[in-house]
């Protein structure tokens, strides 16, 4: 089923992932690519539970797009622990325009897909998608 706007569809995998990762809290975090020859979205990478922040920042390209979600755990106010699932579209300065335009134009559809997101994150650098950042929207 691929979207009229953009003409992207989403692997089934895409979809099987972040269910592992929402129900089962079996990945840290997962990296989709859009694959433009093939006009679909696939799994780029999947993190496991005892990747840190940092090895998820890294898996993201300085120069390509790509969509990511990420579960975010954290401790609240009343000291409870809690998780939210965020979803990053990673869009750098330095990604083709062409690139930025197809992930802009299909990010809706594909968020879609992936039942479950708490909070968007839309991020042209890593400051932008900071450890601190993601604190404050988690609360």
């Amino acid at each position: 089923m691929a979207n009229a706007a953009s003409g992207m569809a989403v692997h089934d995998d895409c979809k099987l992932r972040f269910l592992e990762l929402k129900a089962k809290r079996s990945h840290r975090f997962i990296v989709f690519k859009i694959e433009e020859k093939q006009k679909e979205v696939i799994v780029e990478k999947v993190g496991e539970t005892t990747e840190s922040y940092e090895e998820f920042s890294a898996a993201l390209p300085a120069d390509e797009c790509r969509y990511a979600v990420y579960d975010f755990d954290f401790v609240t106010e009343e000291n409870c622990q809690k998780s939210k699932i965020f979803f990053i579209a990673w869009s750098p300065d330095t990604a083709r325009v062409r690139s930025k335009m197809i992930y802009a134009s299909s990010k809706d559809r594909f968020k879609r897909e992936l039942d479950g997101i708490q909070v968007e994150l839309q991020a042209t650098d890593p400051t932008e998608m900071g450890l601190d950042v993601f604190n404050s929207r988690a609360r």
